[in-house]
């Protein structure tokens, strides 16, 4: 096993990100809002025994600052794209959670020569006409289109609340059953949470990447034209009890993209790397094993 490096390049700011070193076909791992890098740690390492794994930290999370930089997805598209030709320097597979997949289906769009294919974790797309999400999640959102508000609820928030009270929230809300969450993984997060405890560039950060995903969830016709244009092979993931983005969501993005290998996870909720590495590498490697045999045939 490799161990792992904390590194950092320059990418009109400093980007840092976690080298699990590897052979074989690049992995990019990708993480969502409010997430880093460290989402990845409890199955990046078996990964890394068959490819070359590395995990980024998007701008304004983890350990990249913005540094004059917007957290918006287009901007972290592009920075993606420049880490893809940058540091990876080939087409990679991407590996996508949340507001990670819905960037790396953005780039796999955009720039298709640069990815190899795609695994899309409980990806951020527009709901189902139809679909339910759970109201507070909705209203928490919705309250972010407001001018001031979310600037002073994350400001208020940074005073009062401690770094531990917000971890366990967190993994409260994505998790089906955040106490099977492995120690070290949560040891890990509390600490990157007490670093970046009141900063007011985090929660800059937060504010402007979750703008930029409710203005994609309005455009549903464009996301699904987008949806149309990748040809990558593409492995679709989706914990059935996710309380962020509905399974319904998935079950559409699989109806339009029938292509597309789709699986779901029964018992876990929006981060099943994260509630179950077991299975979640189960599946992902099995997949990523069956593309390699049919590149390789």
């Amino acid at each position: 096993m490799y161990p792992v490096r904390s590194l950092q390049v320059d990418l009109d700011g400093p980007v840092h990100y976690a080298d699990y070193g590897g052979e074989g076909t690049p992995l990019l791992l990708i993480h969502g809002l409010a997430g880093s890098s460290l989402n990845w740690m409890a199955v990046a390492p078996s990964l890394a025994e068959t490819h070359r794994v590395l995990a980024v930290d998007l701008l304004g999370f983890g350990q990249t600052p913005l540094a004059g930089r917007k957290a918006t997805l287009e901007a972290n598209r592009r920075m993606v794209d420049r880490f893809l030709r940058n540091v990876i320097g080939e087409p990679a597979i991407l590996v996508g959670n949340s507001m990670g997949g819905l960037i790396s289906i953005l780039e796999a769009a955009a720039e298709p020569v640069r990815v190899r294919g795609l695994v899309l974790v409980n990806p951020a797309v527009p709901k189902r006409v139809g679909a339910i999400g759970e109201a507070l999640v909705q209203g928490l959102f919705v309250s972010f289109l407001a001018p001031g508000v979310a600037e002073l609820a994350l400001a208020t928030r940074g005073r009062m609340v401690e770094p531990e009270v917000v971890v366990t929230r967190i993994l409260g809300l994505v998790a089906r059953n955040p106490e099977k969450i492995g120690r070290e993984i949560v040891e890990a997060h509390l600490e990157q949470a007490r670093r970046r405890h009141g900063r007011r560039e985090a929660e800059r950060a937060f504010i402007q990447a979750s703008r930029s995903l409710l203005a994609a969830y309005a455009r549903k016709r464009k996301f699904y034209s987008t949806i149309e244009r990748i040809s990558t092979p593409t492995l679709l993931l989706h914990g059935a009890h996710d309380r962020l983005v509905p399974l319904a969501a998935a079950e559409e993005l699989a109806r339009r993209r029938p292509d597309w290998t789709f699986h779901i996870y029964r018992d876990l909720g929006h981060v099943p790397m994260m509630e179950d590495p077991e299975d979640f590498l189960r599946v992902v490697e099995g997949w990523l094993g069956r593309l390699a045999a049919a590149s390789a045939a």
